[in-house]
């Protein structure tokens, strides 16, 4: 009896950490996300601010999950009346009712779901109910966040105490232009610290090749100038019907798409007046061939590639205090060179050769500034370029981000969680020819004058190998093959590797300039990880890569090079894991004795690390020396790589963000870390290497630095923006101070593609949160079976 009451008591704690976890799952499971709820004129209306938080709310749910509902209130007065059919309009303002208001405020704030509110604010969306609309804020007993679409500078005294009133009950201002900010800081009073300046948001595109496009849509031939937005008296379309004569006189080919639908309050008050007042000039000046209306409100997709197919986009408002436009940042996003009225957006942006100004309705200064563009091609490009690196951070995802994490500091209870992208090879695709993977891209147009590298071609083949792995796609065999007989091309017959082959697979002089242990390691490591998949891949693949590395192996006890050695190990450990030979064993002790050697010799108890620098792939050295301990069972290895692995997480994570070793100048012994110049393949490199030593250490730390690490790719990192392209598959070359690095480059991107699938490895196609409930779930079921 004594015994069963000593089991009893030794069961107590674990029976109670089951029914705590058990209660933990129930929780999670039935978890109701806190409610953000937007109000905002909404589809099917029509108008800018219906589309702009459309797109935003859309970016919102695509970038997290788990983290919050959004839910809608839409926007209409007694003129323009919807059904909507979207499951997330939950309430509807009539702003020509003032018991709308009071119905609206007393449902909010008897809803504990909710929040925050957030208001898409424009003055004529709520003119005709303006002191209503004042008392239904200040009735509003849950955090305010208000967008500013328009930010008026010099008001009168009723638009003054109208503005300030918003000012003082909100709880966060957004606007669109850092002048906007600044208009609210000098005209009004509040405190520059509650103003947030996100940009107007833009799609990421392709890049789509402009002559396709223009056969697609029947312009093939004709060089084309087009504008867009619903259409109303204050686009000012005749500024630009006027110039036409001087610019088709110059360039007969010449055609102007004037893209969109008669706005529908215009259309309603006044028919469609103005088009046909349009068209009625066009024919007195006689340029009937040269004009072409797209009268339809034109979906996303083809509207984007109208955008893409324009030579010059025109922008002729009329309105000096429009402060932004969403027409405008869709065609610099779509890689238009644009002419503009000096709306202050304009001046914003386009400074600094990103594009022209013209003074409003200046027709003679309009077609000078189009006959100027239209003959100068390389002023043309420069302005491409410089408007994409300018616009980049205004992506719907990065807009996302921002409106995330302001409005997760705002209101109480919102806890981000970022969505795992599905995977995309379309890029990897795009930047593998029949010989190889490519070096370098142009944006994510592939450079074919950037050649070949072994680097890229590993890295690339380990990567589809891990898809393969995971998805067993027969597709990806043709990519691995094509990296596999790139590597064997750059094998001598003495078993040394080169590294670089330019386009006409020439060996290039570079490889006789630079020390190739490092690439000849990473060809080490990529051979060794084909052999471990032997067993579901082709065996012409795995007896291939077999004899590559055979062939070099015994030419490696010769490196020294401390991250050539660790890739050599890492080929050797998966190499081990289907072909059981003693020389194996041998060169990875006599490596891993090698490092340890260099470990005792550098670290001291401030430094623990095996060099007297923190420089480039940094993690892969504590996770080779971890490997040989997985083989090996040698407790120094293990020791020696939890240490060093420790030290550098330590030197590269603050408790919510990853920055790796920056690549402007590495991290000496006794000197400070320099921050920016982060490098994709530093924070692949470091998941990897996390998920190893959470294979051997089980500790949930690794687990959530690994999710810290990854979402450095989705924006969490210093300027809160994406750093993987979901549009294209790419991944950016670079985190810098002030800017991300636009190329997308086979280093980059496999590097994101090898994260991404080692994610995928551990939480399936799920993402964290997920995966959480899972793992809380197998706790449960493992003590259950426990036997004490």
């Amino acid at each position: 009896m004594k015994t069963r009451k000593n089991a009893g008591r030794k069961f107590q704690p674990y029976n109670l950490l089951i029914e705590q976890l058990a209660e933990q799952a129930k929780e999670a499971d039935n978890t109701i996300l806190p409610e953000i709820l937007v109000i905002t004129t909404f589809p099917p209306r029509q108008c800018g601010i219906a589309t702009y938080s459309q797109d935003l709310i859309k970016a919102l749910n695509d970038h997290y999950v788990d983290s919050f509902s959004i839910k809608i209130c839409a926007l209409e007065n007694e003129h323009e009346r919807h059904t909507y059919t979207d499951p997330s309009v939950k309430h509807v303002l009539n702003v020509s009712v003032p018991e709308s208001y009071t119905q609206l405020a007393q449902a909010i704030n008897e809803d504990e779901n909710i929040k925050i509110v957030l208001m898409q604010h424009e003055f004529g969306l709520v003119h005709e109910s303006v002191n209503n609309f004042n008392s239904f804020i200040d009735a509003v007993q849950k955090p305010l966040s208000f967008v500013f679409h328009t930010v008026l500078p010099g008001p009168n005294d009723e638009l003054r105490a109208n503005v300030q009133h918003i000012l003082n009950r909100a709880d966060s201002i957004i606007v669109m232009t850092h002048n906007a900010s600044d208009i609210l800081v000098r005209d009004y009073i509040i405190d520059r610290e509650k103003i947030t300046v996100i940009p107007h948001g833009t799609h990421l595109v392709a890049h789509t090749n402009v002559d396709d496009l223009k056969r697609k849509y029947g312009f093939e031939g004709r060089t084309v100038l087009s504008t867009f937005g619903l259409l109303s008296s204050g686009k000012s379309i005749e500024t630009t019907l006027d110039a036409l004569p001087q610019v088709v006189d110059k360039t007969p080919d010449v055609l102007f798409l004037i893209i969109g639908k008669t706005h529908p309050t215009v259309a309603l008050n006044e028919g469609e007046a103005y088009r046909e007042s349009l068209i009625a000039k066009i024919a007195e000046l006689g340029i009937e061939d040269n004009v072409k209306f797209i009268n339809k409100y034109v979906d996303l997709n083809e509207l984007l590639e109208y955008l893409q197919l324009t030579d010059i986009y025109l922008f002729t408002s009329k309105d000096p205090n429009q402060a932004v436009s969403g027409t405008f940042s869709y065609a610099l996003s779509c890689g238009c060179p644009i002419i503009s009225t000096p709306i202050p957006h304009a001046k914003e942006v386009l400074a600094g050769e990103t594009g022209i100004t013209f003074d409003f309705g200046n027709s003679e200064q309009l077609a000078e500034a189009i006959n100027t563009l239209l003959f100068d091609e390389n002023l043309r490009r420069n302005m491409v370029l410089n408007g994409l690196h300018k616009i980049i951070h205004t992506a719907w995802e990065n807009s996302a981000v921002n409106h995330a994490k302001l409005l997760a500091r705002t209101a109480n209870g919102i806890k981000l969680q970022y969505r795992n992208p599905e995977v995309n090879l379309s890029h990897i695709k795009a930047m593998t020819t029949d010989f190889g993977m490519l070096q370098f891209s142009k944006l994510n147009r592939p450079d074919l004058e950037s050649g070949y590298t072994i680097d890229d071609n590993a890295r690339a083949m380990i990567a589809m190998g891990q898809h393969y792995k995971r998805y067993k796609d027969p597709s990806v065999l043709k990519y691995i093959k094509i990296y596999l007989n790139y590597i064997e091309f750059c094998q001598f017959e003495d078993g040394r590797f080169i590294n670089y082959v330019d386009v006409n697979k020439k060996i290039t002089a570079q490889n006789n300039n630079e020390n190739l242990e490092d690439s000849s390691g990473r060809a080490m490591w990529a051979l060794g990880y084909i052999v471990s998949l032997g067993n579901i891949l082709p065996e012409e693949i795995s007896k291939k890569a077999q004899d590559i590395f055979q062939k070099s192996l015994s030419l490696t006890k010769n490196i020294y090079s401390t991250r050539a050695m660790a890739f050599v190990i890492k080929g050797l450990y998966y190499y081990n894991r289907r072909v059981k030979d003693t020389d194996t064993l041998i060169y990875i002790k006599l490596f891993a004795d090698r490092m340890v050697q260099m470990y005792r010799h550098e670290a001291d108890e401030e430094w623990k690390w095996f060099e007297g620098y923190l420089t480039y792939a940094n993690s892969v050295l504590p996770e080779a020396l971890l490997l040989c301990y997985a083989i090996t069972n040698d407790e120094v290895y293990k020791s020696i790589a939890k240490e060093s692995f420790d030290f550098l997480l330590a030197n590269t994570f603050d408790e919510n963000e990853i920055k790796v070793i920056s690549n402007r100048s590495w991290m000496f012994k006794g000197s400070k870390k320099e921050r920016y110049g982060e490098q994709p393949i530093d924070v692949a490199y470091t998941i990897l290497a996390l998920r190893k030593f959470h294979d051997i250490f089980k500790e949930e730390e690794y687990l959530n630095k690994m999710e810290i690490a990854f979402n450095w790719f989705l924006g969490n990192n210093h300027l809160h923006q994406i750093i993987y392209n979901p549009c294209t598959g790419g991944c950016f070359d670079g985190l810098e101070e002030h800017n991300v690095n636009l190329n997308q480059g086979a280093e980059s991107t496999v590097s994101y593609l090898m994260a991404r699938l080692t994610i995928t490895k551990y939480f399936g196609n799920a993402d964290m949160v997920y995966f959480r409930k899972k793992q809380r779930a197998a706790k449960i079921s493992a003590l259950r079976t426990l036997d004490f």
